[in-house]
């Protein structure tokens, strides 16, 4: 087999690993943080992979090397390890190697797309390309998937209107701020958000405020604050999570200036936190201020007809992905009517089911139910 021919067939593999993987996942999931991977060699016994930053190099080698590396034994009938790498921003030449060593074969790759979110300075300046990726995305927080009710109503009203302007319109509620307690779906609006304005050509840039502060201070490291600031304050719409965590003068001052600019261009600013500005005393009062002068928006607790939806609603989702789990109707009205009050506390006791039932192969009942989910009971 020449070099040529080698190459030739290890491109066509990876062809169909990315195709695979693009059907498994999803097209948006998928060119958000997929579409700048690329196949750089094949050798004996590794599959080398390589992407623009270090962010992205972490995020894929912990959620998706596994399988990338099972779905490469299924294309191409041998096994070898995922190997990742960052990659220089040069365009690299690499030389084929020569026929009568095919032990490693090469491959150069088409620059793929950039993400339509989730992208910030690597285009502006590869030192702190990795600084510019945002947080990441779950493909499973859509607005098509928040469940609705009476305590939650008007966040999500307000979070579509914001996600779903046309491009270039002005913003309508300026920043939108949403608070409330740990899982009552503060981070599923703002990932809604996140996916609904990427997909209708907004640049988005979704972050916590831990990724903010780390994110700042990397470009600081590297020399690239400039080109940081200015790629951040170049977008269509910024969104915080958690700015709670948010601390330190000099990140304080930074968030103020990003806030005031942003806003100033006429670009939409969404911020969630576990408490109203005027309670977050670790902030700056100029950044309490310009936050309160938006609009203000709490989640409420869930109420009891609302767990159950959202209960209905995972529980589908659940038996989907694991076949012969199934939750009987009066258990989960048994999980709505004594289980805590917030998402997390529901997804932990339909975990304990499941738990239950493919660890004992017991189907879901009223008495299993009972005695599984005891210690949860508020």
């Amino acid at each position: 087999m020449t070099g040529a021919t080698s190459m030739d067939i290890c491109a066509q593999q990876w062809d169909r690993v990315r195709a695979r993987l693009r059907e498994e996942i999803g097209e948006e999931s998928y060119t958000s943080w997929f579409a700048r991977l690329e196949l750089d060699r094949v050798s004996t016994d590794s599959v080398h992979l390589s992407v623009p930053t270090r962010f992205l190099k972490a995020w894929i080698h912990d959620h998706y090397s596994e399988r990338l590396s099972d779905l490469w034994r299924e294309e191409s009938g041998s096994t070898r390890k995922v190997d990742l790498s960052v990659r220089s921003a040069v365009t690299r030449s690499l030389p084929l190697k020569a026929a009568n060593a095919p032990r490693e074969v090469v491959v150069e790759r088409a620059v793929e797309p950039r993400p339509t979110a989730v992208s910030l300075v690597a285009a502006q300046n590869a030192a702190s390309a990795d600084v510019g990726a945002g947080s990441p995305l779950d493909a499973r927080l859509t607005f098509e998937t928040f469940v609705l009710g009476k305590s939650n109503t008007l966040a999500h009203a307000a979070a579509r209107q914001v996600a779903e302007a046309v491009p270039g319109a002005g913003p309508i509620f300026n920043p939108l701020y949403i608070h409330a307690a740990v899982g009552l779906g503060k981070t599923h609006l703002l990932q809604a958000a996140a996916w609904a304005g990427a997909a209708r050509g907004r640049r988005v840039v979704y972050l916590t405020a831990e990724r903010f502060m780390y994110g700042f201070v990397a470009a600081l490291k590297t020399h690239a604050a400039i080109a940081f600031k200015d790629a951040l304050r170049s977008i269509d719409t910024l969104l915080i999570d958690d700015l709670q965590f948010l601390t330190g003068k000099n990140m304080q001052q930074e968030f103020c200036h990003t806030l005031n600019a942003l806003m100033d261009a006429g670009r939409q600013v969404m911020v969630a936190a576990d408490r109203p500005p005027s309670e977050l005393d670790a902030l700056d009062d100029r950044v309490r201020s310009r936050l309160a002068g938006g609009l203000v928006v709490e989640l409420g607790p869930l109420e009891e007809e609302l767990r159950l939806q959202i209960l209905k609603s995972r529980s589908v989702a659940l038996a989907e992905q694991h076949k012969g789990f199934a939750v009987p109707p009066a258990v989960l009205e048994l999980i709505a009517h004594n289980v805590g009050q917030s998402g997390r506390d529901l997804d932990g006791a339909l975990n304990k089911l499941l738990a239950c039932n493919k660890l004992t192969g017991e189907p879901v009942t009223l008495d299993m139910a009972e005695a599984a989910i005891r210690d949860l009971v508020r």
